[in-house]
């Protein structure tokens, strides 16, 4: 009992001696967070973090796909604070899965670095089209360097142009000549639940990305050092080299199940399925272009039903609200499910199964458009007639509306079934607003128009960037949208950057803006 005791005595003063000894920085290490993992689970973080704008989100009720009738549940006021940067925390994974690749054997040229440089361009783009100038070459650092420089906006995406040529080039070569002697962790591409580890596919979609990134930059084709026009053409004139997404089933999508569930699923139908209806600027420009996409995606608004006894399969029983219309208003007209004004969002696709569709984040659609754009435009050569009708039959087909050959589309409504005949080439096509009017300011209109039907509930806020490039399709404002009327151009810098990053914050807004004010409706460079 007695050694017992001495055994015990001794332990403890171990223990305290040890903890003695003990550093303080070593009490911020978390022992329960692993310090190395395979990169493919790094991976599967990032490439999550890429669907970051979700479907029938806050930033699709911004492009005015659709609109929030309920103030419970949010409404369309543009009255921007500081943007989420979390894009940052994925670029530090990115960073992780690079650093892990080469831990487990990866050479200098793997799949994981290659990717990254990708994800850094798609994450660059998104924060820079928020705000503007942003750390960039001193970012990412940690502690090393806690208040990084701001690099001016044309810097960022000359670097996010450089970036995807290198990804184009380390996939092409590791697609050309695989390394197949060296299967270490860190050389072969696991995990990737967008195209199954196929890297041809993600080669294609690297330059896809660069067509949207150039057709961004529109507004800059007079600057010397992007060269934008002939960098667009440089890549279309070299399939070889830059291969595109050619078809629908090479699209960068998230495919939405019963675990991963689609934003809208049957959780959520007894809640909100009447609290949000669709926006004017999107169902009643397909409704003016007697569109089938509205059968699809919409459901009659029941006032046009009830009141005025029209069909499911009469396109004017569809009916959007204008975003600007003030929420009090339009709250009153949905109050009364049987005579409600505006229609809703389609219960049968989007509330039916946890399934409804794919999340698009590159689509087919969007390079036909982009195409199509660049020769109007004359960067490239090709008719923007056949992109243009390309990029229509590829949106309607992703809804499944016959675009090939003559069918029709099946419209099921309170337990009825409506056939509504459809002929792409001889009806919807002939006619004058959709017809396309040539390379002329018209028919770029007409292009930019579609692209923006195309991007529903897709691809981020590729429609609002097209539409403050553009000024198409005119969105609408008003009490509703707040901000005074007007549609802001930006967000605010995160207010933790004016706290804790005063100096190079300042000096980027005044070098940006001419001031000290951090303004949601100034004109960043890539528009000026």
């Amino acid at each position: 009992m007695k050694s017992f005791k001495i055994f015990t005595i001794i332990a403890l003063t171990g223990a305290v001696l040890s903890s003695c000894n003990k550093k303080y920085d070593d009490y911020a290490v978390n022992e329960n967070k692993p310090s190395q993992t395979p990169p493919s689970l790094v991976l599967g973080g990032v490439l999550a973090d890429m669907n970051a704008d979700k479907p029938w989100s806050n930033v699709m009720r911004w492009n005015q796909f659709d609109c929030c009738n309920y103030n419970y549940y949010g409404d369309q006021r543009y009255d921007w604070g500081g943007a989420d940067l979390a894009s940052y925390y994925s670029l530090t994974n990115v960073q992780k899965m690079e650093q892990e690749a080469t831990r487990l054997g990866g050479q200098a040229l793997n799949p994981y670095n290659a990717l990254g440089k990708f994800f850094r361009a798609w994450f660059f783009y998104r924060m820079t089209n928020l705000v503007g100038d942003l750390p960039m070459k001193d970012a990412l650092q940690g502690k090393a360097n806690l208040t990084p420089a701001y690099d001016q906006q044309k810097q960022v995406f000359v670097q996010i142009l450089q970036w995807l040529e290198d990804a184009n080039i380390q996939l092409g070569q590791q697609i050309a000549n695989p390394d197949k002697s060296n299967t270490a962790e860190g050389q072969l591409l696991k995990g990737d639940f967008y195209f199954g580890n196929d890297l041809t596919k993600w080669q294609r979609a690297v330059n896809t990305f660069r067509l949207r990134v150039l057709i961004t930059l529109s507004n800059k084709t007079a600057d010397a050092d992007l060269k934008v026009a002939q960098q667009f053409k440089d890549i279309v004139s070299n399939p070889s080299k830059y291969p595109l997404i050619e078809s629908m089933d090479q699209n960068l999508q998230f495919i939405y199940n019963n675990i991963n569930k689609y934003p809208s699923n049957p959780d959520n139908l007894g809640f909100d399925a009447t609290r949000y209806n669709m926006s004017a600027t999107y169902l009643n420009t397909l409704v003016s272009l007697n569109d089938p996409r509205a059968y699809v995606t919409a459901e009659p608004a029941t006032e046009q039903l009830n009141k005025l006894h029209k069909t499911p399969a009469d396109i004017t029983a569809y009916v959007g609200a204008a975003s600007g219309e003030s929420l009090d208003n339009m709250s009153s007209k949905m109050s009364n499910v049987d005579t409600a004004v505006y229609s809703v969002r389609s219960r049968t696709r989007y509330y039916s199964s946890y399934a409804a569709e794919p999340g698009l984040l590159l689509g087919f659609p969007e390079l036909c458009f982009n195409l199509a754009e660049a020769a109007n435009r004359g960067w490239i050569d090709g008719s923007a007639e056949t992109w243009y009708k390309k990029g229509i039959k590829a949106s309607l087909g992703f809804y499944g509306i016959p675009a090939e050959s003559a069918g029709s589309i099946i419209k099921t409504y309170g337990g009825k079934r409506y056939e509504i005949p459809f002929d792409f080439e001889n009806s919807y096509y002939q006619q004058i607003s959709v017809k396309y009017k040539g390379n002329n300011a018209q028919g770029l209109a007409q292009i930019l128009t579609q692209k923006y039907l195309a991007f529903f509930e897709n691809s981020g806020w590729q429609a609002y960037i097209n539409w403050r490039r553009t000024n198409i399709p005119a969105f609408s404002t008003g009490a509703g949208t707040g901000n005074s009327g007007i549609i802001p151009k930006r967000f605010k810098y995160p207010d933790a950057d004016r706290s804790s990053n005063t100096i190079n914050w300042t000096a980027s807004l005044k070098s940006q803006f001419g001031g000290t004010t951090d303004d949601i409706n100034a004109d960043m460079w890539l528009l000026k």
